[in-house]
């Protein structure tokens, strides 16, 4: 997409970030019965910006925020192959922006960004009912690897 620049967070724009944030959550919100119905935060972003083991990045159009997204690394079981993957989060696109390939290149960073620090896995979670979300990480070149169940007792 024409003018589009992926570049670091910065904290002064924690405002805009907690935006995109609440977006996620009322995205989320009916595949997950699990969720508080009140306000609820998913993520720290104060501490995930000013972190050296994450990179929180923010897609930026013509001066305006458009999406945003994270990566953070985080140590393997011990049984696994690799001892640290690269954990994305926070992945979010401003409805009127997406198909557009902003995504795609927030995810080129992110993935950039942990080769550079010698990372070579990197992991996400999607709803299972998030078909668009699982069909675009799909063309990105994710593969699943475990579903999560649950049953509620109640």
């Amino acid at each position: 997409m024409k003018n589009l620049i992926i570049r670091p967070a910065q904290k002064e724009e924690i405002d805009i970030l907690i935006t995109f944030e609440q977006g996620i959550v009322e995205t989320e919100r009916p595949m997950d019965s699990t969720l508080k119905d009140d306000e609820i935060h998913y993520y720290d972003l104060t501490y995930l910006i000013e972190t050296p083991i994450a990179e929180v990045v923010v897609a930026e159009i013509d001066g305006q925020l458009v999406g945003s997204g994270y990566a953070l690394i985080k140590e393997a079981k011990p049984y696994q192959k690799h001892t640290h993957y690269a954990y994305l989060g926070f992945m979010y696109v401003k409805p009127e922006y997406r198909g557009k390939g902003v995504n795609k290149a927030i995810l080129e960073s992110l993935k950039q960004w942990a080769i550079n620090k010698n990372i070579r896995e990197i992991r996400l979670e999607v709803y299972q009912e998030n078909i668009g979300a699982k069909k675009a990480y799909e063309k990105a070149g994710f593969k699943g690897n475990l579903l999560e169940m649950r049953m509620s007792l109640e």
